[in-house]
């Protein structure tokens, strides 16, 4: 039974899946952030922190290392600092920010073919990196949550090329690795960024600094 229309719309079902991986997400960060004791409103300083993440995630969405012909590109870090808040604020906090992202994303460089499409490369992708948060209270948590975040972020944009992007793919593409396309193409450019990002953030100076900015951030 098909998602997709013809003319690259969704069906009945299709709407129903859109909004069950919309609730999943919400419901996911609401048990989370339940379960870890932080039921409680947003302070100031995590409303300014937060908006900071967004706007350095943005800034640095723009300084890019090389883009693909079809979208997507390396940047300089911008999908850690999504991450970021998760890891110091948890799920629910992080997806909300990344799903706040992912609009301004749409708003930069927005590109319509139809609901499910702009769901999947923008609203949920984003909103995905906040599952960071998950590993908020793990050892090495940030490795680990920027891991997951942008392993979902790729697996949405593959969900979005399967549906819609297939047309585009080269005809110079190996035809043995076909059905393998959005996948490849999605997450080449996302892992590549998660490496370096990684190897970065794992360097000593830069955990110690970044755990410096934790503690000011999550201090009441």
């Amino acid at each position: 039974m098909s998602i997709v229309t013809a003319d690259g719309g969704l069906t009945t079902l299709g709407y129903a899946i859109c909004v069950i991986a919309v609730i999943a997400l919400v419901l996911v960060a609401g048990f989370l952030r339940e379960k870890a004791g932080s039921a409680k409103k947003m302070s100031t300083k995590q409303l300014v922190f937060c908006a900071m993440a967004m706007a350095l995630a943005f800034i640095t969405s723009y300084i890019r290392l090389f883009n693909l012909p079809y979208g997507g590109s390396v940047t300089l870090f911008s999908m850690l600092f999504i991450c970021l808040i998760g890891n110091w604020y948890g799920v629910k906090v992080g997806i909300m920010t990344g799903l706040a992202y992912g609009i301004l994303q749409f708003l930069q460089e927005p590109y319509v073919l139809s609901f499910f499409q702009v769901c999947c490369d923008y609203v949920l992708a984003f909103a995905g990196l906040g599952l960071a948060g998950i590993f908020c209270r793990s050892k090495n948590g940030l490795v680990k949550g920027y891991l997951l975040g942008i392993f979902v972020r790729g697996a949405f944009h593959s969900l979005g090329g399967y549906l819609y992007w297939m047309d585009y793919m080269p005809e110079n593409f190996p035809q043995a690795l076909a059905s393998l396309y959005p996948i490849i193409y999605n997450y080449s450019y996302i892992l590549l960024e998660g490496i370096i990002t990684v190897v970065v953030i794992s360097l000593p100076p830069v955990a110690k600094a970044l755990q410096v900015v934790k503690r000011t951030a999550v201090k009441e």
